[in-house]
Order: C-alpha cells, then sequence, then structure tokens
C-alpha cells in the first residue's frame, strides 16, 4: 500500500471530535496519546497489552507526528481511534505533497541522515492512507495492528 499511495478527499472531523482530543505539539505527545488509548482498550477488554503491538503503534505515531512538523508545515490535526482489533492514527500537516522513501545514500554514495520515517510507517501499519483536506494540506491514517 505504501508503494501506491491510497488518496482520498477527507470529509472532515466535527468540533465535538477535535475536542475530545487536543492536537500533540511534539511526537511525545502523540505517544501519550497511544498509550492511553491501548490502555483504556486492555482495561475494557482485561486484556494484557501486547508489549510488541503498543511499541510498533508508539513508534508509528511518533513517526507521523515527526514527518508533518519536519516536512509537512506542523501538524493541525491528530487522532487516536481504536478500530476492530487495531489501533488507527491520523496525523493532518499544512502540505500537499505525498510522503517519499528516499534512497539511503545520495548519489555520491554517502549515507543520508533521517529517511527512514515513511519505510517504518508502511512496514508496521496496515490500511495506509493520504487524504487530501479540502482546506489544503494532507491527513495520513494508518491502522497498527495490536494483536
Amino acid at each position: 500500500m505504501c508503494d501506491k499511495h491510497t488518496t482520498d478527499l477527507a470529509t472532515g472531523r466535527t468540533s465535538a471530535d477535535r475536542a475530545r482530543q487536543p492536537r500533540p505539539c511534539k511526537p511525545a505527545e502523540a505517544r501519550q496519546a497511544v498509550e492511553r488509548a491501548v490502555a483504556e482498550r486492555c482495561r475494557a477488554t482485561h486484556t494484557s497489552c501486547d508489549a510488541d503491538a503498543l511499541s510498533d503503534a508508539l513508534l508509528v505515531a511518533s513517526e507521523l507526528t515527526t514527518n508533518a512538523m519536519l516536512h509537512g508545515g506542523g501538524v493541525t490535526d491528530f487522532q487516536v481511534d481504536l478500530v476492530g482489533p487495531g489501533l488507527r492514527v491520523s496525523v493532518s500537516d499544512r502540505s500537499d505533497e505525498l510522503p517519499v522513501v528516499v534512497p539511503p545514500t545520495d548519489p555520491q554514495g554517502r549515507r543520508r541522515v533521517g529517511g527512514r520515517g515513511w519505510p517504518i510507517v508502511c512496514r508496521l501499519a496496515r490500511d495506509v492512507r493520504v487524504s487530501d483536506l479540502p482546506s489544503g494540506g494532507k491527513c495520513i491514517t494508518v491502522v497498527v495492528p495490536l494483536s
């Protein structure tokens, strides 16, 4: 799915949806939102949380948030929702540019710094979607399996 982007027009969220989750200002706050959502699910289902699945979800949320800050003009919206056996993470930013995979070396063969976030997201998440926003920018929505 990450080789080809799924692009839709986002329908937007209601103001009530936005009010229930504050937009993170830094990746650590995105990770805290994921931890809260997963802990809530484990309490509600009376099951133990899969530590590896939680680590994957934390890493994906952190990478999406970091990429929005570094390459997308900042985070404009952030949502975490439990869906079936997974966790849906949506991060919106101001950029219309699609995420890209950058080769690990430049044309002279020197190793590049960074450029690993999007491949990490694509490897750990399912149902990766990039949606154009009506007001400009994009929303990347992924589902990270929790089991």
